[in-house]
């Protein structure tokens, strides 16, 4: 990849495996620092920081809970402390529970909104009062808001308040020239998303796609790429679904 992002500093949370990898992995191949933020897995968050390395990039491994208000602070802060500005933010972190709205307790649904919506929207924030003119704040939503899947009422629920956040803030910051977008991913290939799928089930996923297959890490990375540089500039409070023609 070109060196388009150098000079320039990320922050791209829950990083430490899977599409977060992929994205932060992404990021230090076009030379751009990488805060790589992880909740409790600290070795693979380091195996994260050596591809980005790897790749051209500089990176740090900061631990943060995304659902508390004080630790996205102080990742804001050791980011600050480690590249010294804040170009990128990508929104990555999140946690999953699939199962009726009639059987949720208080507490599931707490947990699954305060990492998915309140870490978003906090992190959002400070991106908003630190960021430099210019930046971009890149969120991950889903494509499962725009399907009626049974079981995924919560899920869905916190995505959609993803999108909602990601189209106001993009009016909000525009006269920075900081640019606002969300990407929605289908079937993605990772641990999490197979946890707990028989193959006949992933399969049955990527015969819904346009082309066939679920899609990897690396394919929503590139979105990520795409409205991380410099030709993105005019693009503002969209959700592109990165998702092979799941669902339009």
């Amino acid at each position: 990849m070109s060196a388009e992002l150098k000079g320039k500093a990320a922050i791209v949370t829950g990083s430490s495996r899977g599409i977060g990898r992929a994205i932060a992995t992404t990021l230090g191949a076009m030379q751009a620092s990488v805060a790589v933020n992880f909740f409790s897995n600290e070795s693979a968050a380091r195996e994260t920081v050596a591809l980005v390395e790897k790749a051209g990039g500089r990176a740090v491994a900061i631990q943060a809970d995304m659902g508390r208000v004080a630790a996205i602070e102080r990742l804001f802060d050791q980011t600050a402390d480690a590249f010294g500005r804040l170009d990128i933010l990508v929104n990555n972190a999140g946690v999953r529970l699939y199962k009726p709205i009639a059987d949720f307790t208080e507490t599931e649904y707490d947990h699954l909104f305060d990492t998915n919506v309140k870490g978003v929207f906090f992190a959002c924030r400070l991106a908003a009062r630190r960021m430099a003119d210019g930046g971009r704040i890149i969120n991950i939503s889903s494509s499962v808001t725009r399907v009626l899947l049974p079981n995924y009422g919560g899920y869905s629920a916190t995505k959609g308040a993803v999108d909602q956040i990601t189209r106001v803030l993009a009016k909000e910051l525009g006269p920075r020239g900081i640019t606002v977008n969300a990407i929605s991913p289908g079937p993605t290939d990772t641990d999490l998303f197979r946890d707990g799928k028989s193959q006949a089930e992933i399969d049955g996923f990527a015969q819904q796609t346009a082309l066939g297959r679920i899609g990897k890490p690396e394919d929503i990375a590139n979105a990520v790429a795409l409205l991380a540089g410099d030709k993105a500039g005019w693009i503002s409070g969209q959700n592109i679904c990165a998702n092979g023609g799941f669902v339009a």
